[in-house]
């Protein structure tokens, strides 16, 4: 029976030309063939359209354009190219010399070929270094009365440090503390009354956890004082557009840092949930915040992007982020994906109770990771580390 093989990465092919039997001179001249990679150009001018058109074509490969671009009879087009890594790396060289911004361009594919060929390897903190070989699991403690999933169960100091210490013996590598609930619709606090919910909390975890802690938090003072007391990683559900102070403060303790998609507030992100293109809104906000976090003095292996499911979002929408989360992974960095219990989960499966979605999760959480997400942020920690470690040991077999 004939068959199409799935070959995720230039290992898995190698691995299927040399059970063949192919000479190695051979494998090496067909490897390039076997990896063909669509790479969208968004609105190019129509004479530069046609330039990259021509100049793939020469190569073997194609380039899909709107009708008209070639009478330039339309300003600009969106441009999709269609061709083998080969022929990509090849295409970047005859572009380098021409006109119409292309050699630009050429630039930025040479940087997007490099991030899909070698993904991070670890994700730098301020006192230590996680590794990616592995998903890394994050566990929620939220200690607010309001949250959506477990809203007021861990407001007593003793049951969140408990908790946390469970947490990390079921497999969690690193905990997130939230004081402020993101659900939808949900008001915002001070940065004073935050506080009082974090920091008994926090002292009472730092040196007894081995594992780092991440604190959800857009506000600076926030940042400031929980990042002075012990934590290591703060996870900003705005991308950091809410506070701009916040930027220098974690650049300051040289913190890891999470920057997610949102749209508004939680009190109003709901509101705006249409998009014309949802992962291209998605990495140009994500680039935004890249440029804001670096331009502070953060580096590249202090940060982490998250698409923000659930921020802004239909049911629709959060399942195509999860379908597509690969086209993400050319921007360079780690990618977190926090699905856990939302109700994008409990609408397509019919539960209405956050706490009856663990199944659902548990797809969700095995998809990101085939989809390469390398953090997971999750409540139930030892069913999703071994969702997550089991689906890693599929989609990423030992080269032995």
């Amino acid at each position: 029976m004939i068959r199409p093989l799935i070959l995720r990465s230039a290992a898995e092919a190698r691995r299927e030309l040399e059970r063949i039997g192919v000479d190695p001179a051979g494998i090496g001249r067909m490897l390039p063939k076997l990896e063909l990679l669509p790479i969208l150009v968004p609105q190019l001018r129509a004479a530069a359209a046609n330039i990259l058109k021509q100049e793939l074509l020469s190569l073997g490969g194609d380039a899909a354009v709107a009708r008209g671009s070639v009478a330039c009879s339309i300003e600009k087009t969106d441009v999709l190219l269609i061709a083998s890594r080969k022929q990509l790396q090849g295409l970047c060289g005859k572009l380098a010399q021409q006109p119409f911004g292309l050699a630009a361009l050429a630039d930025q594919l040479r940087g997007l070929l490099t991030n899909l060929a070698a993904p991070p390897a670890g994700w730098m903190l301020a006192r230590r270094t996680l590794s990616l070989q592995r998903p890394l699991i994050m566990g929620i403690l939220n200690v607010t009365p309001d949250s959506f999933s477990d809203g007021g169960r861990f407001v007593d100091v003793e049951a969140a440090v408990s908790h946390a210490l469970r947490m990390e013996d079921q497999g969690a590598d690193m905990i997130d503390i939230g004081a402020e609930s993101t659900r939808p619709g949900a008001p915002l606090i001070s940065a004073e009354e935050e506080l009082q919910r974090l920091m008994p909390v926090l002292e009472r975890l730092i040196g007894r956890l081995t594992i780092p802690v991440s604190i959800d938090t857009w506000k600076a003072p926030v940042a400031e004082a929980t990042l002075a007391a012990g934590a290591e990683i703060i996870n900003d559900i705005s991308g950091l557009t809410f506070d701009p102070a916040l930027a220098k403060t974690v650049a300051h303790h040289r913190a890891g840092l999470v920057l997610m998609h949102t749209r508004g507030t939680p009190a109003v992100m709901q509101q705006q949930t249409g998009y014309d293109d949802l992962l291209g809104e998605i990495a140009d906000f994500l680039q935004t915040s890249l440029q804001a976090a670096l331009a502070a003095g953060s580096s590249h292996e202090q940060l982490v992007l998250d698409p923000g499911i659930g921020f802004g979002k239909d049911t629709a929408g959060n399942l195509e982020i999860l379908r597509r989360l690969p086209e993400l992974t050319g921007l360079g960095y780690p990618l977190l994906v926090g699905s856990s219990r939302k109700r994008f989960i409990g609408t397509t499966l019919g539960r209405d109770k956050p706490e009856d979605r663990l199944f659902g999760t548990a797809a969700t959480v095995a998809l990101a990771v085939a989809q390469g997400a390398g953090i997971l942020r999750v409540h139930d920690v030892q069913a999703m580390r071994d969702v997550a470690d089991m689906t890693h040991s599929i989609v990423s077999p030992t080269t032995d």
